[in-house]
């Protein structure tokens, strides 16, 4: 590429010595030669700017020879040009085992050379001329490879890339094309030679080939089925996602663009002869227009949190001018409500989530001085806790069950907290580090285990949220609750801190529901001789029947029984060789609703 340009400029150079010295030698006015240094915005066209192109508006400068017939009206022309577009990057998608991420193999922009010839025409207005031309020629194009791929992390090491979703697929990274190119040129002349000039025309690229070589930019991806959140997982096995087709399409499609492009640039131009020829005319009077205003845009801001970089929602967004605040909530994305037509000033950017702001960010009249239609500013929230995100549903089938109230217990200092779910059944809590919590369901007529949930050994910098689906019954006469996690200490059956907290459950719940009349049952494994088995049980049964009437229960509304190992949930009876796990699972502690 740096070869072809030094190229071109030594051949323009060539030129302007050769039309100096026809200049000099030739007194008459047969027709002028002038050369042209041009520069301004490239404005990407269609889908070289859409999809699969995705290019941004760039720059272009170029040098043009024109040699004018007599009379200066018709004449050919020579144009060389460099555009240069680059193009606009994907965002990261971070999901709970992995993150999306778009790796660059060369530049990310589309690099071209235009080397076109044509006629041109010219008509004169005293010290104004207005230049048409229409040209053919070569475009050589240089393109942007990248792959977007699908990372997830592994046990130990870096994130292991298991799957492209939407890449480049060229098969030459720089190629060529035919290509057009159109356009006016408004000169005002400053003498007999030099003039500056405006100029507008239109560039596209013609033909699917070159030659043997591709003319096209050409990317493959993988249809999204959904949008990735980051409570999405990828499962993982042998090396492969096994749920990829949850979030793409089977097949991968292919798109391609042709290079489009409006530019629009200002240049100087010298005209080699003699004095410039008069026109009948009346001369034109030169009027300067007032600046025009800065034209409005659109303000987005995206929040994140700083530690992860993940997208964060539910953040309360002000966008602040002269004591006026456009408030929203980011969504999912991170998007806090696009600000429509924004006119230029100074503006305050502040995200509050939990109580705890972000570092204010500006905005500033350069930004609207800047090209394109859209100002994009990225605000950090920086919390240092972990973020729980629940679900209440229904045990029995896993559907979404809104309005639940919710309690969530700090088991180190036995602080609480509470909640309803939302419409979505959702519940949403802030966790310290390094501590275990307790959540429970707390809503009359309803039941649930007490769910455990930590945060020690999880690395804020990597994590951000936590999640946990609360299964929640009704209190049905005849249903049969496990209490998980009723621990008692080998041949004990005094109760323990950490089993009274799942029992100040229950406590609640008989409370909430004063009509509800239970059984409380024990069971023990095979282990052990049948009587000692059946003993043990009913002393834990009424162990734990005491501990709810000493927290104010009545006990007329309770049922100690001691079942031993007579109903074992599986085949490890006496003789059988089971592993621990299946004798914890007879081990349990059991509520019967007797009456409601």
């Amino acid at each position: 590429m740096k070869k072809l340009i030094l190229m071109v400029v030594a051949v323009l150079l060539s030129s302007l010595t050769w039309a100096q010295n026809r200049s000099d030698s030739t007194a008459n006015d047969k027709g002028r030669l002038q050369v042209s240094a041009f520069g301004g915005l490239s404005m990407p066209m269609g889908n070289y700017k859409k999809e699969p192109g995705r290019a941004k508006n760039g720059y272009f400068a170029g040098l043009a020879i024109d040699q004018y017939f007599k009379g200066n009206k018709w004449g050919i022309g020579i144009d060389a040009r460099f555009l240069n577009h680059d193009m606009r990057k994907f965002d990261s998608v971070f999901f709970d085992n992995g993150h999306i991420a778009t790796e660059y193999h060369n530049h990310p922009s589309f690099q071209h050379i235009a080397v076109s010839i044509g006629p041109t025409y010219k008509a004169i207005f005293g010290k104004l001329d207005v230049e048409a031309f229409l040209r053919g020629g070569v475009l050589f194009e240089g393109f942007p490879q990248y792959t977007q791929s699908v990372y997830v992390n592994v046990a130990s090491g870096p994130p292991v890339n298991l799957f492209d979703s939407y890449y480049t697929s060229n098969s030459k990274e720089k190629t060529k094309s035919w290509m057009g190119l159109g356009g006016m040129r408004l000169s005002y002349a400053l003498g007999d030679n030099l003039s500056v000039f405006l100029q507008a025309d239109y560039l596209r690229a013609f033909g699917k080939s070159f030659g043997s070589d591709s003319s096209e930019f050409y990317v493959t991806s993988y249809q999204a089925k959904k949008a990735i959140t980051a409570t999405d997982v990828m499962n993982v096995k042998d090396g492969q996602i096994t749920n990829i087709l949850d979030f793409y399409e089977e097949k991968p499609i292919t798109q391609k663009t042709f290079v489009q492009a409006v530019n629009i640039g200002l240049g100087i131009k010298y005209t080699f002869g003699g004095k410039r020829k008069a026109a009948a005319a009346a001369p034109l009077t030169k009027t300067v227009a007032p600046p025009a205003a800065a034209q409005p845009k659109d303000i987005l801001v995206v929040v994140k949190d700083r530690q992860t970089g993940l997208a964060l929602s539910g953040v309360t967004v002000k966008i602040s001018r002269n004591q006026i605040d456009n408030t929203s909530i980011s969504n999912a994305d991170g998007q806090a409500e696009r600000m429509i037509a924004a006119e230029k000033g100074t503006y305050e950017i502040t995200a509050v989530k939990n109580g705890i702001a972000a570092m204010p960010v500006a905005i500033t009249a350069a930004d609207f001085e800047r090209s394109g239609l859209v100002i994009y500013k990225e605000i950090y929230h920086d919390d240092p806790r972990f973020t729980l995100i629940g679900e209440t549903v229904r045990t029995n089938d896993h559907t979404k069950l809104p309005g639940i109230g919710t309690v969530l217990t700090n088991t180190s200092n036995s602080t609480n907290m509470s909640q309803i779910s939302d419409t979505e059944a959702k519940f949403v809590y802030q966790l310290e580090q390094a501590s275990d919590y307790s959540i429970v369901a707390n809503q009359a007529g309803k039941f649930s285990q007490t769910e455990g949930v930590s945060t020690k050994g999880l690395d804020r910098s990597k994590t951000l949220y936590v999640t946990l689906k609360l299964g929640v019954s009704n209190l049905d006469a005849g249903a049969v609750f496990v209490l998980k996690n009723i621990h008692y200490d080998f041949d004990q059956s005094n109760i323990r801190p950490d089993a009274g907290r799942i029992l100040d459950n229950l406590v609640n719940v008989m409370s909430q529901n004063p009509t509800l009349k239970i059984e409380l049952s024990s069971h023990t494994d095979s282990r052990g001789k049948d009587a000692y088995n059946l003993r043990l049980s009913q002393q834990r049964a009424e162990a734990a029947v005491n501990y709810l009437v000493s927290k104010g229960v009545e006990r007329s509304r309770m049922q100690a029984k001691g079942y031993g190992e007579t109903k074992l949930l599986n085949q490890c009876a006496n003789g059988v060789d089971c592993a621990e796990d299946a004798h914890q699972q007879n081990r349990r502690t059991e509520i019967k609703v007797l009456k409601y």
